[in-house]
């Protein structure tokens, strides 16, 4: 069965750093894209940032510059990096797989970004 498992949310100060990681099991994430949601209170859910199998990368508007996704595939991991985080980051992060046009999410983290 499909296991998405997250870890490194957190509190952390506008301006700073966090780094989320999701390890991926029960799925060949080598052909897998995968991508990082978030939604913050009384908010949709939002994609952050999306990697296909191949690499190729795209992000929401809001964090272009500032987030990177990447995945190591030996390691059935995607990561997200968050640089100059902002409050308006603030919301719950979920790792998100497509496989055969479903959604599989992982549990959520909750990043808060203090001012």
């Amino acid at each position: 069965q499909v296991q998405l498992v997250e870890s490194g949310g957190g509190l952390v100060q506008a301006g700073g750093s966090l780094k989320l990681s999701c390890e991926a099991s029960g799925i060949i994430f080598s052909i897998t894209s995968m991508g990082w949601y978030r939604q913050a209170p009384g908010k949709q859910r939002e994609l952050v940032a999306g990697i296909t199998p191949g690499g190729r990368t795209n992000y929401a508007n809001s964090v272009l510059g500032r987030f990177t996704i990447s995945r190591d595939n030996a390691k059935n991991t995607v990561y997200l990096q968050m640089n100059s985080l902002k409050p308006e980051d603030t919301a719950v992060y979920y790792c998100n797989a497509i496989i055969r046009a479903n959604d599989y999410w992982a549990q959520g983290t909750q990043v808060t970004v203090s001012s």
